[in-house]
């Protein structure tokens, strides 16, 4: 982003749009998908999907596994690895839409939850897939 920053976008308007960059929530979230961030209301909850601020300075959009007494045990949902040590001073906002081909998915539908729910619920199932997925993927 450029002049202003996401933290000072969601301070003033409430809202923040922009363009999706990165696989790490696919295929929720697609190449080129517009993201519809809102201002995060704290503590989040398991399953919300939190714009974070590394202390690096990167933001990241990635799911919360588990919420837990210090901070957030959270994982992309194309990824495996999991990160922890995010706290709340680190939570700028929270994706509330997804906006593709002009359509708005909210990702609190139906569809939306259950599929959250298998991306959260089966961690180990889903770092089985991941790895036969890379054994098929060098053949």
């Amino acid at each position: 982003m450029s002049k202003s920053t996401f933290e000072e976008v969601l301070a003033e308007k409430g809202t923040l749009i922009y363009t999706n960059v990165g696989d790490s929530m696919y295929p929720l979230i697609k190449p080129r998908d517009l993201l519809v961030i809102k201002r995060a209301e704290l503590p989040l909850k398991r399953l919300d999907i939190p714009l974070y601020k590394r202390d690096n300075g990167q933001y990241v959009l990635h799911r919360i596994i588990k919420v837990r007494k210090d901070d957030y045990l959270i994982c992309g949902d194309n990824r495996v690895g999991t990160e922890s040590g995010i706290t709340d001073r680190h939570m700028i906002g929270v994706l509330t839409n997804i906006i593709r081909s002009g359509e708005t998915i909210s990702v609190y539908s139906a569809k939306n939850r259950i599929y959250a729910h298998f991306c959260c619920d089966f961690m180990p199932l889903k770092r089985v897939i991941f790895r036969f997925k890379r054994i098929f993927k060098k053949k």
